[in-house]
């Protein structure tokens, strides 16, 4: 990309400290973690199948693999940060989100349809990610009620939020409504979340 185009998205921001304690894992409540997650040499691999369970009896969500970072948050301006890679084939399937808002259950969603990144389903916001690792900067001001996705240092898209409410991110993979492929899979490493001052 043109270096004249990208920025540091965290500027001005500081990092929260993540340890173990920060990550919630969310999978098909009647599959063991080990069958749908791994973690070597500082990656995070998730995986999931179109007819896997909900990650809870009686849910009727689609299936998933996915962690739930701590803390929540609810007023101010916060950041989460990772270096993805999504492989080709996955696709209708949600790697990073924002849960909680005042309309709805999320305030953002990312998914992935055919190696391009779409908010929700539409509109697009990257293209040609298959294979490859890049960098998703997610940027959330609550009280302001903006979001803005950069992807490798390079802003590609800012809407406005779903309104205020019990937030968090999540990331991994998330199987979309409908058009999803039988086997999504995401990888993360580097997950950091920010905060501004």
């Amino acid at each position: 990309m043109n270096d004249a185009h990208t920025i540091d998205p965290t500027y001005g921001f500081v990092e929260v400290m993540l340890n173990e304690t920060n990550f919630e894992y969310q999978k098909p409540y009647d599959t063991p973690l080990d069958r749908r997650h791994s973690y070597q040499n500082g990656t995070h691999r998730f995986w999931v199948y179109a007819d896997d369970k909900p990650h809870y009896l009686g849910s009727n969500t689609q299936p998933r693999t996915e962690i739930r970072l701590l803390p929540d948050y609810t007023s101010g301006v916060w950041q989460f940060e990772g270096l993805a890679f999504v492989p080709n084939g996955t696709s209708g399937a949600t790697i990073v989100q924002i849960h909680g808002a005042s309309h709805g259950s999320t305030t953002i969603i990312l998914r992935i349809y055919n190696g391009d990144m779409r908010f929700y389903s539409t509109p697009v916001i990257a293209t040609d990610l298959y294979d490859k690792w890049f960098k998703v900067n997610l940027i959330h001001d609550v009280d302001g009620g903006k979001l803005t996705v950069f992807i490798d240092n390079e802003e590609r898209f800012k809407i406005h939020d779903q309104g205020p409410g019990m937030l968090y991110f999540k990331f991994g993979v998330y199987g979309a409504p409908k058009n999803i492929s039988y086997y999504m899979e995401s990888r993360w490493k580097a997950v950091k979340i920010y905060k501004k001052l």
